[in-house]
């Protein structure tokens, strides 16, 4: 897995080098905002560990260009400010995880596995299809038979982390995982009320929701011919 580190501080820089690289990561290093940006929109990177507070440009406007450009790139924000409204913020702006400094190294490693267990970061094309339902990751929004279905933020975080993982099962603490960002728990109950909720939209313009509930694993999403199995 190829890494980006975007961190100003020499010390810190040097040292999670030398350690992601003894765990078998390739890494590369940038000391600046501009550096950093110009590797990350060139580089090809699988994930970019992203300090905010860094000179020239700032953290928050790289994850907002990559997310822009809608590169296919996990990132985790690893910064100093430890302000719940700073954490949300980054979130909000596109981070896959942040983490506050200090921190310890295994927790980092830990994370950095749990992200890329993860599905797509993003889609190529903005639109995922499924069994004639059309996601735009853009625009954030759900159709089927050129039929708009208007869902709550949750309901279609839901759907987008489901179809996102369409070839997968996602268990209910990854769900939940996808809709908190890791700062609060949702309960399974609280997930199939969404879910529920979701179903009965497509119901009432003719449709059936692609996402099956497998007993004692999670959800999968299914094929048109398995929807009613």
């Amino acid at each position: 897995m190829r890494i980006l580190l975007i961190e100003d501080s020499a010390s810190l820089r040097n040292s999670l080098s030398i350690g992601l690289d003894k765990l078998g990561y390739s890494v590369d290093v940038a000391a600046d905002g501009s550096e950093g940006l110009s590797m990350a929109l060139m580089g090809n990177y699988d994930l970019v560990i992203l300090d905010l507070m860094l000179p020239e440009i700032d953290g928050l406007a790289i994850l907002k260009a990559l997310r822009k450009k809608n590169l296919d790139v996990r990132v985790l924000i690893l910064s100093a400010r430890a302000e719940t409204n700073d954490k949300v913020s980054g979130i909000l702006a596109g981070a896959d995880d942040y983490l506050t400094k200090p921190f310890s190294f295994d927790e980092l490693s830990a994370r950095l596995v749990n992200l890329m267990r993860r599905g797509p970061a993003v889609q190529a094309n903005d639109k995922i299809v499924v069994a004639g339902f059309t996601l735009d990751l853009q625009i954030k929004s759900l159709m089927y038979a050129n039929q708009s279905i208007e869902l709550t933020p949750n309901e279609y975080k839901i759907i987008e982390c489901m179809f996102l993982n369409r070839d997968r099962v996602v268990t209910s603490e990854k769900l939940s995982e996808y809709l908190s960002g890791n700062y609060d728990y949702i309960s399974k109950n609280a997930i199939e009320a969404h879910l529920s909720s979701a179903r009965k939209k497509t119901r009432n313009i003719g449709a059936t929701l692609p996402i099956k509930s497998k007993r004692g694993f999670g959800y999968k999403v299914v094929e048109l011919n398995e929807i009613n199995s």
